[in-house]
């Protein structure tokens, strides 16, 4: 990796460059410079003459620069007609002027003015301020973080933002050109033709415009306006460069497509509700585009519809991929889009769905962290990502990509990639331009422009980093006191020295943290200026010096020099946090630092910074200084965010005293003096609104007075008066609004900045509400006894800056001579205070110049500061820009001028660089010196307490003399344990602050207890919880043999489960298939079968409750008579066929002349099949038998098998060792009594009969690894003791006694837990017995006598005894210990012929994971080819089961067909049986039966049975029949089917309509099974064709998995199987040698060699068997032959004897089986017996008629009688009547002859009932014509007559 360039350039600049820096104009935030308002003054002052020059600005010829120059500087007014009346044409207009007049287009020679484009300074109003103030003179930051800010315009030239500046830079002279924005609040994004010619440059502000500069003239070429609200997000041209895409910022995120040549945006819609960070056309396709951003990315067409053009989004769906934030994107020729995510894979779009996420080998990302651009270069497409790599990839693998499983990942790897370097986030990349090379330019976040060479062959180049700058906020800059260097630091921990009068950079340094407070030494303390110190963010502090490594003696070999380089001298750590401020005094001899840790240190500078001191401030600092030389005094302003400021005086340097001596650094009496800020804006606010309130009603009090004197002139006293009244009345209607009220901010403001103006008197700006102002305070005299925090201060004066209320002032500095005053403020502008001279109280604080130079929402200037002669002014952001700009255009600096570096001390190369601070952890100096003190003052306590300690030590050991010499008293002189103890209540007060420290300690260290406990568990899981068991090792008593149990693991996963196989599941779902299918046919059967028994029960049931008729019965027995004929015959029939079937088998099993017995067949199968030269595993053409394969879940079976075995006989074994090592306990225990009872036997006797005591055994550690765990309180101690010691060896007295205590512990414990464990008490009883017992003898000394003769003899006896015992016990002891020996040899051998297996096992082991590893590689496509397989098996089985089922039914409806045959030949035969012999009518007959007539369709009814009855009647009677001639005879001859011929049988005619009914019904069934049959042929044909596709498919698949299981068994054959043989098991020797090739040798066990010898002569007796066998059957078929010879012979005798008889009594041979089965016509029997039982439904009837009849005769007798009775009755009242009307006309004669002669109603009574009679008497006649038509059986009937509706 190369450096940047570091050769000197040309200080200069272009002419562009000067006139641009000196014509720049200001923001537009001010009303005066607002674009909007300017625009629309200057449209209002248009006039005819500009708009006639602008026309003829359009129709100038571009010939030559100057002309296209002098033809761009147009008036202001010319370019605003201009842009007028685009506006105009833009606006919408009636339909009658927008049909006359035609939208004018641009002329493409037409430019704008840049002079007038570019904003310019702000200068206050008559100030007589210069614009030209500042000038730019370079820019050496690089906002690297800003999307796209690298582009390339031509081979040389390279362009970025930098805040409110368009870069330009040439990468050779690395000149700089720059082009400010026209509204002076910023540049959102940039963008370059495709043909380099254009670039876009897009604002930010209020309506921000897009700039369109030609290329190389610089000239604006077109504007673009109203593209978005706030800021251009990103700018895109499309392919051809006739659009351009644009995309706003926050908030409304508008996406614009614009004609940009005509200034007219084609379509406009809103991008997406959130961040969109991107906008590109596709290179292949204009009307298609891409935006992607925040969590999103959308596709966006350009359409046309029927109401015009639009631009349609869709919006990508992440779906089961986590959604991400996309930087970068590409689009694929195919329509298709690859885009990056954030963690660093990329994705496949299409159609708005994720087709695959790319990623690499092993699930690894493609790139670690967000892929942020991807670009398609020469067929290959190049990604780039945060982690600093390039890689290449190939376009076809990615343009084909798919998914392949569930995940939806595929796996692919880069062709190509690059390295860049360590610490390296590549952001944008573009390509440069020159044919054949594959140079790009990277623009890297971390602050550097990289060129690198893509090419990867074998000139490649390295990455050749261009350009380096600041990658973080730019926290401070410094200034040399003697030259034209700047040093500045940022949080990317990089210091950077420049020299800014030449534009060069010098030199860089990096530390651990990022720099966040940086000062120059001034000359009073580093003459040479050579020294700058830097304060970091972990509160280091460091001193560097600066120099020229050129004035250094140069050595052979040493690398070349910079023009500069950085050595470090001091550095130390005063403070704990970020250091913010940093001060010299104005002598030079104090430093303070200040930091966020709320304290201001004090350093010595002339004692190399010793430190002198610090103070505590009430909150956060954010300045120092020191007062100037005008003040009396040297003070300390100390100014802290919070709103505190105080005022420290000259801190005092102590006489020399020793460092040690200093407990603390902390300065406690110094008077410090505060002030506690207290907000007023809001008095001011009140008292401003007061004094415009003044000022108003005293003008309208002069505007009153003046209109009073006017009407006094004009008019009279009277008018006067009311005018006064007048003015009364309207006063008094005016109200005074209410002022606005005071207001405190809860929270203090932060202070940004401040400085002194007088002696105890200072200027603050601050921030949040108080912003706006500038506050002039003054110290309170100091308190000592006040509290800060509490008292609140007001300033005492306030100066008002305008348009800073939302801005405010973030840093002030001032110029050497005090005449101006330079601000930086919060949005990126540089403004400066003209001032007059000596006026600290800023009474002129009023004209100022402005400028926007950094970016305006995030380039708030941090530093600001002028060069040592105030000719350079250097401002640094949070934007990471620095800019330098020159004071006064009047100095012109040479070209050839340099700052001067300061050269190297003498001895500077070979002085020690001091040990930096590189923990941010370390401890401040102020820590250290408490950490030392602390430490001290332990040291000490802890000699204290060793002291204390040896004291109770010796009082301790006096006492244990005492109770030693207490002891040995008599015991009646003895003192009590309690006669010792002083005060009782001391050692319950001991023991009770003992229980609770020990409760309080137990409390304390809970949490460390639980830790350890939870770790303690996670270790035994992990490492003990796996095993069952420890490791035993049980040791032989006296030999040094040993045996171990094994290491036993948990049982492993491989013999816990098994997995089913895919073979297994195949067979178990056909299996599952069959039985569905049996059992759904089973239960469709029973379904089908328990449906029809209810009904047939029903109607059984039901024709048992009928009582039974004559008519029946007779029906009955005939139907009977005629079913036992029938069955008759179908018995003989059955019997016939039962002996036809019999002889068929038996014909059948009549073998023929090639049978073959079928164990034959299979024993030479199977002989064939094992028997003969096999194939080897190896062999190419080897087979795999169905038997042998093998996948992965067989081979965990068999390695679990394994697994269980060997476990099974490690648990065997390690029982059996455990009960050796309980066998030993057992052996120790009791050789312990053994040994007790010796030593008992041995004090009896005397010493030279004493035999040497056996050792008594003991237990190994390693035999009781259990016991490892158990602990108790002495084991915990000495841990601890020993824990100590490791740590540190403090005094070698307590070591030693610590050791010796240590190792009495360990004994202790060893004793305690091996034998008998005594305690203190019982030790102290034991030496009482042991004294006591030593006591008696001396004590039966006097008393002892000679023993007799017998005790003598008793002794003796007792002595043979004792020694016989003695020797006996030995023996014993010796005969334990051997016989264990025996026994752990015996144990041990069998542990080593099981190691050995074991080894083998574990041989096996391994193979057995080598193969199934390898069966899991190959399971996965094995079961992709075995579902095939079986899915092609199931259809398979399937289809052939269908072809089965169709065949089945074929042969049921072959068998229809067949009965529907025999039906119609039965029918005819039946008809013809009934008609008999010589009947004249018989051919007529069976014309009818035999005539074709055409039926229509009848409709299906459904219904019980006696409705299927009545709908088959009367679809006979309502059928169409259409009648047909009969072609058979002649073509004349034509009959009526429909009458019966005279003399013609009438039942016989009906008989042939009825059976020609049902010969239709039979040809008609007959025409639809044979349709059904000839489609279940073709059916039948159908699945035939596809079994054999299918059967192809399978085979093709099985051979597909044939060759599979053959290349996996192929692989396993590779799998190397260790076989270890002796040299007596290898028997392939070559002239008595081992060949050294084993490669053609086979290994067979001993089992398989002996088997196979065995087979041989098992083979040899099976071949003299079979020889044998042969012979015996050879004669058995002679024997069978001539026995089948004579039974030949009887046949042809028993066929000539029954010849003879059916001649003899048939008189000619006829068919016994036809004779057998001859039966009754059937037909003519249904005939009858329909026959019968159609009269006695004809009877029944007629016997209803006849009943009917006499019921209607005798309603009619009674009818008659009743008329009868009624005309007797009205005789009887007509005659009596008549004698009435007699006696009536005799009584009243002469009443007239009106009442003379007959009534007209009886008249009318006695027509009626003379009607009536005659009417009775028709329906009598009419009834009897019907009862005699009845009797008749061919009778008419009419319908009966209806009487007329008069009669009724």
């Amino acid at each position: 990796m190369k450096e940047p360039d570091d050769q000197d350039t040309d200080g200069g600049r272009s002419e562009r460059s000067k006139s641009s820096g000196s014509q720049s104009r200001g923001s537009s935030q001010y009303a005066s410079r607002s674009a909007t308002k300017e625009d629309d003054r200057i449209l209002e002052d248009v006039t005819d003459e500009t708009l006639t020059a602008g026309e003829a600005s359009y129709l100038g010829d571009d010939d030559s620069y100057g002309e296209d120059l002098e033809r761009s500087s147009i008036s202001l007014q010319d370019d605003r007609e201009s842009i007028g009346e685009f506006r105009y044409l833009k606006t919408p207009g009636s339909a009658a002027e927008e049909a006359e007049e035609k939208i004018k287009t641009i002329p493409w020679s037409f430019f704008y003015d840049y002079m007038e484009l570019a904003s310019i300074p702000y200068v206050s109003p008559n100030s007589g301020i210069p614009l030209d103030l500042l000038i730019l003179v370079h820019s050496f930051g690089y906002d690297c973080k800003k999307r796209a800010n690298l582009q390339l315009l031509d081979s040389n030239t390279i362009m970025y933002i930098a805040g409110n500046q368009l870069v330009l830079l040439n990468l050779k002279t690395k000149e700089q050109i720059y082009l400010r924005s026209s509204g002076g609040t910023g540049i959102g994004a940039i963008g370059v033709h495709t043909d380099k010619t254009y670039f876009a440059v897009a604002e930010k502000g209020v309506s921000p415009k897009i700039i369109i500069y030609e290329y190389p003239s610089l000239r604006p070429y077109r504007i673009l306006r109203d593209g978005t609200d706030l800021a251009y997000a990103f700018v895109d041209f499309n392919y051809s460069g006739t659009l351009l895409a644009s995309v706003g910022g926050k908030p409304d995120h508008t996406l614009t497509i614009w004609n940009w040549k005509e200034e007219q945006p084609i379509l406009r819609t809103k991008a997406f509700s959130q961040e969109v960070f991107k906008v590109t056309f596709n290179p292949e396709e204009d009307a298609q585009l891409t935006t992607a951003g925040s969590g999103h990315i959308k596709f966006w067409e350009m359409a046309v519809t029927f109401t015009g053009l639009k631009l349609q989004g869709s919006l990508g769906r992440f779906g089961k991929t986590t959604t991400t934030d996309i930087e970068g994107y590409m689009e694929l020729p195919d329509g298709k889009v690859l885009s990056g995510t954030e963690w660093g894979n990329m994705l496949v779009w299409e159609a708005g769905l994720i087709k695959v996420e790319l990623c690499r080998g092993k699930s690894k990302s493609c790139h670690r962290g967000p892929i942020n651009q991807i670009v398609l270069d020469e067929g290959e497409v190049i990604t780039i990502g945060s982690d600093g790599c390039v890689r290449i990839w190939d376009f076809e693998t990615i343009d084909t990509a798919d998914v392949i499983d569930e995940t939806g990942l595929l796996a692919i790897e880069p062709i190509n990639e690059l390295q860049v370097d360590k610490n390296v986030k590549l952001y944008f990349m573009i390509k440069m331009d020159g044919a054949g090379n594959n140079f790009w330019l990277a623009q890297d976040s971390n602050g550097a422009i990289w060129k690198l060479d893509l090419s990867f062959s074998n000139i490649t180049q390295d990455p050749e980093c261009l350009f380096s700058f600041h990658s973080g906020a730019v926290e401070a800059v410094a200034v040399s006191p003697l030259t034209y260097l700047m040093a500045t630091t940022a949080l990317d921990c990089f210091i950077r020295i420049y020299d800014f009068a030449s534009c060069t950079p010098l030199a860089h340094v990096k530390f651990k943290q990022g720099g966040t407070a940086l000062a120059w030494v001034p000359r009073v303390v580093s003459y040479t200026g050579a020294h700058i110190i830097v304060g970091f963010e972990d509160g280091v502090i460091r001193v560097l010096e600066l120099y020229d490594p050129k004035g250094l003696t140069i050595f052979a070999g040493r690398k070349k020099y910079l023009d500069a380089d950085l050595h470090l001298i001091h550095v130390f750590k005063p403070h704990t946090a970020h250091v913010t401020a940093l001060a010299f005094e104005r002598d030079g001899e104090i430093l303070a630092t200040g930091s966020k840790d709320k304290t201001v240190f004090f350093f010595e500078v002339e004692k190399n910074y010793k430190p002198i001191g610090y103070i505590t401030t009430p909150g956060p600092v954010c300045q120092l200084q020191w007062s100037p030389v005008s003040h009396p005094d040297s003070t300390l302003l100390i100014i802290c965010e919070n709103g505190y400021v105080l005022e420290a005086p000259f801190p005092t340097i102590k006489e020399e005293v020793e460092d040690r001596d200093l407990v603390s650094y902390e300065i406690k009496d110094m008077c410090i003096k505060c002030f506690h800020f207290s907000s007023v804006k809001s008095k001011i606010l009140q008292l401003i609104e007061i004094e415009k309130r003044k000022k108003r009603k005293e003008l309208k009090e002069k505007e009153k007075e003046e209109r009073r004197k006017q009407l006094a002139a004009e008019m009279g006293e009277d008018e006067e008066t009311e005018f006064q009244e007048e003015e009364e009345e309207e006063e008094e209607e005016e109200e005074e609004e209410p002022l606005p009220e005071i207001f405190i901010p809860l929270t203090p403001c932060h202070i940004l900045c401040g400085f002194y103006s007088e002696p105890g008197k200072f200027w603050v700006s601050l921030g949040g509400y108080d912003s706006g102002f500038l506050y002039h305070c003054e110290f309170p005299p100091y308190d000592k006894n006040s509290d800060i925090t509490e008292k609140k201060d007001e300033p005492l004066d306030f100066r008002f800056l305008e348009e800073t209320e939302n801005n405010p002032i973030q840093t002030i500095t001032f110029s050497l001579n005090q005449d101006m005053m330079f601000c930086g403020l919060q949005d990126g502008a540089i403004r400066i205070y003209v001032l007059c001279p000596n006026d600290s109280s800023l009474t002129t604080l009023e004209n100022y110049w402005h400028l926007n130079v950094h970016d305006n929402n995030y380039g708030r200037i941090k530093s600001i500061s002028t060069s040592f002669d105030d000719r350079f002014l250097v401002t640094t952001g949070a934007d990471r820009n620095i800019f330098v700009f020159s004071i006064f255009s009047i100095f012109e600096l040479r070209k050839t001028f340099r700052a001067k570096v300061p050269s190297p001390r003498l001895g500077i190369e070979t002085e020690p660089t001091p040990e930096d601070i590189e923990d941010p952890k370390a401890y401040s100096i102020e820590n250290a010196r408490r950490k030392r003190e602390h430490d001290k003052l332990m040291k000490e306590v802890e000699e204290i307490k060793a002291k204390k300690r040896e004291e109770l030590r010796a009082l301790r050991s006096q006492f244990q003399k005492l109770l030693a010499m207490n002891e040995e008293l008599p015991k009646h002189m003895r003192f009590k344990r309690t006669d010792f103890e002083i005060d009782s209540t001391i050692r319950a007060e001991i023991n009770r602050r003992t229980a609770f420290r020990i409760q309080q300690l137990e409390k304390e260290l809970a949490w460390e207890k639980e830790k350890h406990q939870l770790g303690l568990r996670k270790l035994q899981h992990r490492f003990r919880d796996s095993l069952e068991g420890d490791i035993i090792v049980v040791h032989a008593i006296q030999s040094d043999h040993k045996v171990s149990s094994y290491r036993l693991v948990k049982p492993s996963k491989y013999s816990k489960s098994r997995r089913i196989s895919q073979f297994d599941r195949r067979t178990s779902k056909m299996d599952r298939f069959e039985k569905e299918g049996i059992g759904r046919k089973e239960s469709q059967k029973e379904r089908g079968g328990s449906i029809n028994v209810p009904e047939e029960s029903i109607i059984e049931k039901g024709k048992e409750f009928r009582p039974k008729t004559l008519s029946q019965i007779m029906v009955e027995n005939q139907i009977e008579k005629t079913r036992k004929l029938i069955l008759k015959a179908e018995r003989a029939q059955h019997k016939i066929q039962q002996r036809k079937k019999e002889w068929e088998e038996l014909f059948k099993s009549k073998p023929a002349d090639d049978y073959e017995d079928p164990k034959d067949v299979q024993a030479i199968k199977e002989a064939q099949l094992y028997m003969g030269d096999f194939n080897l595993k190896t062999a190419p053409d080897y087979k795999i038998p169905e038997h042998m394969r093998i996948n992965a879940a067989k081979k965990e079976e068999e390695l679990g098998h394994l697994d269980s075995m060997t476990h099974s006989k490690k648990m065997h074994l390690n029982k059996s060792i455990l009960s050796l090592r309980d066998l030993k306990v057992a052996v120790i225990e009791e050789i312990q009594c053994l040994v007790q009872e010796l030593k008992n036997i041995q004090s009896t006797l005397h010493e030279s009969k004493h035999i040497p005591i056996p050792e008594v055994p003991h237990m190994h550690p390693e035999e009781v690894p259990e016991k490892r765990f158990h602990y108790n309180e002495e084991t915990l101690l000495a841990f601890k003791h020993q824990q100590k010691r490791k740590e540190s060896e403090k005094s070698p007295q307590m070591e030693q006694t610590g050791s010796i205590s240590l190792g009495g512990g360990f004994l202790k414990l060893s004793s305690g837990k091996d034998g008998d464990m005594t305690t203190r008490g019982s030790l102290s009883r034991s030496s009482r017995a042991s004294t006591f017992g030593l006591d008696i003898p001396k004590f039966l000394e006097f008393e002892k006598a000679d023993p007799t003769d017998v005790e003598l003899e008793i002794m003796k006896r007792n002595e043979i005894k004792q020694v016989y015992m003695q020797q006996y016990l030995a023996n014993r002891i010796k005969e334990l210990i051997v016989t264990f020996d025996a026994e752990l040899r015996l144990l041990r051998h069998q542990k080593l012929k099981l190691d050995t297996q074991m080894k083998l096992s574990d041989l096996n082991h391994v193979t057995l994971f080598q193969e199934m590893l390898l069966l899991k590689n190959f399971e996965k496509q094995e079961n992709i080819l075995q579902e095939r397989v079986n899915s092609l098996d199931k259809e398979e089985q399937d289809m052939q089961w269908r072809i089965n089922e169709t065949l089945k039914e074929m042969e049921e409806k072959k068998n229809e067909i067949t009965r529907l045959q025999d039906q119609e030949k039965a029918l005819y035969a039946g008809f013809q049986t009934a008609l008999g012999e010589n009947n004249k009518f018989a051919n007529f007959l069976m014309k009818v039966l035999k005539k074709k007539i055409k039926r229509v369709k009848k409709k299906e009814v459904e219904g019980d049975a006696d409705e299927d009855e009545e709908s088959d009647d009367s679809s006979e009677e309502e059928s169409s029949l259409e009648s047909a001639e009969d072609e058979s005879g002649s073509e004349d001859e034509v009959f009526d089917d429909s009458i019966c011929p005279i003399n013609c049988d009438v039942g016989l005619f009906e008989l042939a309509l009825q059976l020609r009914e049902k010969r239709l019904d039979v040809e008609e069934a007959l025409v639809e099974e044979k349709k059904i049959l000839d489609n279940l042929r073709k059916e039948y044909d159908t699945l035939s064709k596809k079994v054999k596709i299918v059967g192809t498919n399978l085979n093709a698949a099985e051979e597909a998995l044939e060759a599979y299981q053959r290349e996996k068994q192929q692989q396993l054959n590779e799998i190397l199987v260790v076989v270890p043989l002796k040299l007596h098991q290898i028997e392939h020797v070559v002239f008595g040698e081992i060949p050294s090739d084993l490669s053609g040798t086979l290994v067979f066990s001993n089992g398989s060699l002996e088997r196979l010898q065995n087979r041989i002569v098992q083979l040899q007796e099976e071949n003299s068997k079979q020889q044998k066998l042969n012979k015996e059957w050879r004669e058995r078929r002679k024997q069978l032959i001539r026995e089948k010879r004579e039974i030949a012979k009887s046949i042809n005798k028993m066929e000539e004897t029954v010849r003879d008889l059916m001649l003899s009594k048939f008189g000619r041979v006829i068919d016994l089986a036809a004779l057998q089965t001859l039966s009754v016509n059937t037909t003519l029997e249904e005939l009858k017996i329909k026959k019968l039982r159609k009269e006695l439904v004809n009877a029944k009837e007629m016997k209803k008629w006849e009943e009917k009849i006499a019921q209607v005769r005798w309603e009619l007798m009674m009818k008659t009688k009743e008329h009868t009775k009624k005309l007797h009755q009205m005789n009887d009242l007509c005659i009596e009547k008549r004698k009435l009307d007699s006696q009536l006309n005799t009584l009243q004669n002469q009443q007239g002859n009106a009442f003379q002669g007959p009534r007209k109603a009886d008249t009318v009574a006695r027509e009626k009932v003379t009607e009536l009679i005659q009417v009775q008497a028709e329906r009598i006649l009419a009834l009897k014509e019907e009862i005699t038509l009845l009797h008749r059986k061919d009778g008419f009937v009419l319908p009966p007559i209806q009487p007329s509706q008069g009669n009724r």
